[in-house]
């Protein structure tokens, strides 16, 4: 399964553990570079810059050869720690970095100059181009299959469109719960993957057992798109919480989102409290349930260690 993900990382399988918020952590990473994968967690999990300076410096002595780390960044101005994170990155050091939700141009710049590999989450061709522009190492095809925030393409219509123009190598996020995913993405022209949903069911994973549980126990068909959690479509499980609370905006919310003065604050809170309720689902027992997953959920049948996920998807299990 050799590619030019694995040439770049220096990893034995072309897969990256995807950084999920409040679910990734240093136990899952260490266990995805032990499988010779590539882990990431978002800097963002992180309450204070020296937290992750810690866990840099965990990961740092944790690697192994054929396994790779890195950080996802949110790099758009909603992320007001984005700076102090950036710097510590790039004094620490790391394999890679991601980066999500505005312009990676600064991140590329300085990471760069850090000897770190800076890879850009796209949802489109426009936005691919621009960031191959800056200098990015790979883009990060983010399809409508990918679990929380996703694109508006298909796998393979995503892929198919960046591969066939970037001359960077192209990852696919999005819908791989199994082997044959993988491939799939593949034959597309993807160079690696990016798999996120079937990692929560693992034994690190650093949420509640109801919540790994939730991706044993739902499937595929499960998984619908709501607005109430950070104003932005995103795919979370079909809870009966999900049912009561319902899916969209509601009409305060819709009437002040047109006002232009006030839409931003409106966003800024919405994002807040619906943080709050998915912290709250992932770190401790409630019966609001809001637990953010994709539908490659389906491939999840038990809840397992990091290691027998890689063996699963990778075909030596």
């Amino acid at each position: 399964m050799q590619s030019e993900l694995t040439k770049i990382l220096n990893i034995k399988y072309p897969i990256i553990q995807a950084p999920m918020f409040l679910v990734s952590n240093v136990a899952m990473v260490r266990e995805a570079m032990t499988a010779g994968i590539a882990g990431c967690i978002p800097a963002l999990n992180y309450r204070t810059l020296e937290g992750l300076r810690e866990a840099i410096k965990e990961l740092k002595a944790a690697k192994v050869e054929g396994g790779a780390f890195g950080f996802n960044l949110i790099v758009n101005k909603s992320n007001v720690k984005y700076k102090g994170q950036l710097e510590v990155l790039c004094e620490e050091g790391c394999d890679f970095i991601i980066t999500s939700l505005g312009s990676p141009e600064e991140t590329i710049k300085q990471a760069h100059a850090a000897g770190i590999k800076v890879f850009c989450d796209v949802t489109d061709l426009k936005f691919a181009k621009k960031v191959e522009q800056l200098g990015a190492d790979a883009a990060i095809a983010v399809n409508n299959e990918a679990g929380g925030h996703r694109g508006n393409l298909s796998p393979e219509e995503l892929t198919n469109l960046l591969s066939k123009t970037l001359s960077i190598p192209v990852i696919s996020a999005g819908g791989v719960g199994c082997r044959a995913d993988i491939d799939k993405m593949l034959s597309y022209g993807a160079q690696g993957v990016s798999v996120g949903s079937p990692f929560i069911a693992s034994v690190e994973a650093g949420v509640t057992d109801d919540y790994k549980q939730a991706c044993v126990d739902y499937g595929a068909k499960d998984i619908i798109m709501t607005e109430r959690i950070s104003g932005t479509p995103c795919t979370v499980i079909n809870t009966p919480y999900v049912q009561k609370i319902g899916t969209k905006a509601t009409w305060i919310e819709n009437l002040l989102n047109k006002n232009k003065s006030l839409k931003k604050w409106v966003k800024m809170i919405r994002f807040s409290i619906g943080m709050k309720a998915t912290e709250n689902a992932a770190k401790k027992a409630t019966y609001k349930t809001v637990w953010v997953a994709g539908p490659s959920i389906e491939h999840t049948k038990e809840i397992r260690p990091v290691k027998a996920i890689v063996s699963d998807l990778v075909g030596t299990s």
